[in-house]
């Protein structure tokens, strides 16, 4: 449960209204967020995401085509040579780590879920290399079951937003889970994590610019001259 009083001081009551008054400015600030990693199934995204770690949605992109184009199935993966897999997706760093992830995951698999990806947190969590926030990144975008996905840019945003001080990945998404309505979280997510790359920068945000000033805790981390915030901002896309 959340403690009645917030990071910034607020009743529990003010904090839900302004984190969902946030959620609320977003959705409008970014009305076509969405997963920026390509994908066509349940498998490759899977695929594709454990293959986003330490890496950019935009260079795994380049990398998947050839990869879902050699292996179209969990059976495929499980059977493959790691050297070719390996070779493929090089450009994405960690490769071998995340080739022994990718082959444990198919064998996971073909040998509990008959070949298929399952819809469930509680048995995607099972599969080598799929943590809650892979698991969560899979069933909100390729099964339409509301998830949170805690990245890098989400955890920053939500401490900079002052909605938790929290800094355990799992903690923070029981945390925001109460702050946002359930239907909402996998676009929630979405638009956070679309804030961060775009606005809201780890070393300098542009927060003379940003549509969250007279809400965020934070704001004059950043430049607050619009002028000078105004050149801070990427457009994207980052897929």
């Amino acid at each position: 449960m959340l403690h009645n009083v917030s990071p910034a001081g607020e009743s529990r009551l003010a904090l839900v209204r302004r984190a969902r008054r946030i959620d609320r400015i977003l959705a409008e600030t970014y009305p076509d967020a969405h997963c920026e990693l390509d994908f066509r199934n349940p498998l490759e995204l899977l695929v594709a995401t454990i293959l986003s770690a330490q890496c950019t949605d935009k260079r795994v992109n380049t990398v998947t085509p050839t990869l879902f184009a050699k292996y179209r199935t969990a059976e495929d993966y499980a059977s493959a040579d790691r050297a070719e897999m390996e070779e493929i997706i090089r450009p994405t760093g960690f490769f071998r780590a995340k080739t022994n992830s990718i082959v444990g995951m198919a064998q996971g698999l073909c040998d509990r879920y008959g070949g298929e990806v399952p819809g469930r947190l509680k048995d995607l969590v099972t599969l080598p290399g799929v943590g809650r926030k892979t698991a969560n990144v899979v069933l909100g975008n390729a099964f339409g079951v509301p998830g949170i996905t805690v990245d890098t840019h989400f955890q920053r945003l939500v401490s900079r937003f002052h909605w938790t001080t929290e800094t355990d990945p799992v903690k923070i998404e029981q945390v925001v889970a109460e702050l946002i309505p359930k239907r909402d979280w996998t676009m929630m997510s979405h638009r956070l994590i679309w804030h961060g790359r775009r606005m809201c920068h780890a070393r300098k945000p542009a927060c003379g610019v940003c549509p969250l000033a007279a809400l965020c805790p934070s704001y004059g981390t950043g430049p607050v001259n619009p002028a000078e915030a105004a050149k801070l901002v990427r457009p994207g896309p980052f897929s």
